[in-house]
């Protein structure tokens, strides 16, 4: 084997040690080694400028003949040190025909042709000052597409999600195939700050805290069906925090959330419920500004193959460390949404519900219609509606029967549709409208008084419009109208859509009236249907805060407390970790009653336990003190029932003193 070949092999050329190779052929073959002989002994007679160019070009016959050295297989190395993969030229015409095909015609091949004669045509050294000048190498995959070697992270994440399966919406592609419908588009945010991390949710600010890892991680349970499983998990050290956090909730003071989140600034449910707090004094600057960097937070803690936009990874709801993530999404877009950005908290409404679509925990299907339709994105709605109606029912929402309805009414209206598809949309907005009326009755009239709409005398006065309607209809029913008018008032107040809806409401009229049997089919139906809602429900309507919707809500729900950073927790959760009972002073069954009356005993010790005799006492004291408060209220009635106010005299009574009353 030559030196060159050899020292080749041993790496020199990049920098690295070398390697004891001894003996070592690598599968040179006779004849290569005699050429190698020659090659060394033609090197040591010829001159220097013409060792160069023998050098180069016995490497290239070489290079030609087969490949058995096994370092070739990986790419042959020219003089300049810069790596070329050896079928890179006889590939280039083949990958230009094959990237686009509409492109090859033989015009193109001759022109290939006639640059590679040209190329072989002139001396070695001009070949070797255009590879000089040639970019750097290129990276090809396997479906033929071409990424730099030196391209930035972001590429090469995006590369190993379409490896997996996944895919990433580029804004610049013109893909007109179907998307998923739970597909999230993002686009690239400018970066100010380029020793931070890369993040797509939110940018961290100068003003933050510095960041640390809070103890949060995010593991991957399961893969199944292409689906990957996650949770987030709490270190020890965030455990702590965590329970420092519950005390200072139990303590009903906000001083002590902020005590705690000086010490820990990135504690996840510290930043919620703090928010809650700032938002309720009308600071929405801070408020938006703790959610921001709790989903920075959990952001840095992602799963490498977590995903936001493909649609494939889900969260447990069960689980306490993943309703944080929930909470913090939905927070996050609201603020995005009264901010006048609908487009943008669509998507973020797409990627809560992908998280877990089938239990939907927030009920994000209440919720994405509106979005859709403030973002002018009506075939988004009409594609959920059609994808997701045969097992999800969406037709008996309030929201999906209007919204698909409203829908189609607005693209009728588009200028650049075609007569015939403007006439068919404007025929379907009436039917579905139709039907939405007559299956919800009670959605009209709240929606016309929030509209500031008087109604017409005809459709006031009649019974299926009425007052009567609001008052048969159930409270789980009662819940989503009230939900869906007190959210989407402001979409039916446009002139245009206005008019459509009371020209549909005297077809309604006409069609019950005429007891056409569609009519009596919606009233059976809601009375089997919406006999209770789910919890999710529930737990949406609280978090929405609209009060035509919290007003409906059951006592069961109204009468227990509601913690902003976990609402209505599910009564199946997935407890990985409990809280320690804490060693309270004098802890005891006994009740508060009893404790005051034993303080009053003489030997009295709270941190003696109660004694039988004690017990006694106290129970003694206890009769005398009830049969006491029973002879206090006797002589309380019998004093009120005694009392005679005297009655002021009249105007009449001549024996008035004049100073009687000043």
């Amino acid at each position: 084997m030559s030196t060159r070949a050899l020292r080749r092999l041993k790496g020199k050329q990049r920098g690295q040690e070398a390697l004891d190779l001894g003996d070592l052929t690598l599968g040179d073959t006779p004849e290569e080694q005699a050429e190698a002989e020659e090659e060394q002994l033609d090197t040591a007679n010829v001159s220097p400028s013409n060792k160069k160019s023998d050098g180069r070009k016995a490497k290239k016959s070489k290079a030609q003949k087969n490949f058995s050295n096994i370092y070739e297989l990986i790419g042959s190395t020219d003089i300049e040190g810069e790596k070329i993969s050896a079928d890179e030229e006889a590939e280039k015409p083949n990958r230009n025909k094959t990237s686009d095909p509409a492109k090859n015609d033989n015009r193109d091949t001759d022109k290939l042709d006639q640059k590679h004669e040209e190329e072989s045509a002139k001396p070695p050294g001009d070949r070797v000052k255009k590879k000089k000048k040639k970019k750097k190498t290129k990276v090809t995959s396997e479906d033929g597409q071409e990424a730099a070697a030196d391209d930035n992270i972001d590429l090469l994440l995006e590369n190993l999600e379409q490896s997996n399966g996944l895919s990433l919406q580029n804004d610049d592609s013109g893909v007109s195939d179907r998307r998923p419908v739970l597909h999230v588009e993002h686009r690239p945010r400018q970066r100010n700050r380029q020793f931070h991390r890369s993040t797509w949710m939110t940018s961290p600010k100068d003003s933050w805290p510095r960041f640390s890892r809070p103890g949060i991680s995010m593991t991957l349970l399961e893969t199944k069906d292409g689906v990957h499983y996650f949770t987030f998990e709490h270190s020890r050290e965030y455990q702590q925090v965590q329970f420092k956090f519950l005390d200072a909730v139990e303590s009903m003071d906000p001083n002590n959330i902020v005590a705690l989140l000086q010490l820990n600034p990135y504690h996840i449910d510290s930043l919620l419920q703090l928010s809650d707090v700032c938002r309720i004094q009308e600071d929405q600057e801070m408020a938006r500004d703790l959610i921001e960097r709790a989903l920075y937070s959990f952001e840095c803690a992602f799963h490498p193959l977590f995903s936001l936009t493909s649609g494939t990874s889900r969260l447990d709801y069960l689980r306490p460390e993943n309703r944080a993530f929930y909470l913090a999404l939905y927070k996050h877009m609201m603020f995005l949404e009264k901010r006048g950005c609908p487009r943008t908290a669509l998507e973020y409404c797409k990627l809560i519900l992908s998280l877990d679509p089938d239990s939907d925990p927030l009920c994000m299907l209440l919720l994405i219609d509106f979005l859709a339709l403030r973002s002018r994105e009506y075939q988004s709605v009409l594609q959920l509606y059609q994808d997701w109606e045969e097992h999800r029912n969406l037709s008996q929402l309030p929201n999906f029967a209007f919204s698909t309805a409203l829908c189609h009414f607005h693209l009728s209206q588009q200028e650049n549709m075609d007569p015939e598809e403007s006439h068919k949309q404007r025929h379907k907005a009436d039917q579905l409208l139709q039907i939405a009326l007559i299956m919800f009755p009670a959605v009209l009239m709240p929606l016309l008084d929030l509209c500031t709409v008087q109604p017409d005398a005809a459709v006031t006065s009649h019974s299926f419009f009425g007052p009567n309607s609001q008052i048969r209809q159930l409270p789980a029913l009662a819940e989503l109208t009230g939900l869906y008018v007190g959210r989407t008032c402001t979409l039916w107040r446009e002139a245009a859509v206005m008019l459509w809806l009371e020209e549909t409401v005297k077809e309604v009229l006409r069609r019950v009236d005429a007891k056409d049997p569609v009519v009596e089919d919606c009233q059976n139906k809601r009375k089997q249907r919406y006999q209770s809602a789910p919890r999710n429900i529930h737990r949406h309507v609280l978090l929405s805060e609209i009060k035509e919707a919290t007003s409906t809500l059951p006592l069961e729900v109204t009468t227990q407390p509601v913690m902003g950073f976990d609402p209505l927790p599910p009564l199946d959760s997935v407890i990985s970790y409990t809280r320690p009972e804490r060693p309270r002073v004098g802890a005891s069954n006994e009740s508060a009653l009893s404790l005051f009356f034993r303080s009053l005993l003489p030997n009295f010790n709270i941190q003696d336990p109660p004694r039988q005799e004690d017990d006694m006492e106290v129970a003694r004291a206890g009769q005398e003190l009830n049969q006491e408060v029973n002879r206090l209220m006797v002589a309380m009635r019998d004093m009120l029932a005694n009392i005679r106010f005297q009655e002021p005299p009249r105007e009449d009574n001549p024996y008035r003193d004049d100073d009687e009353w000043d």
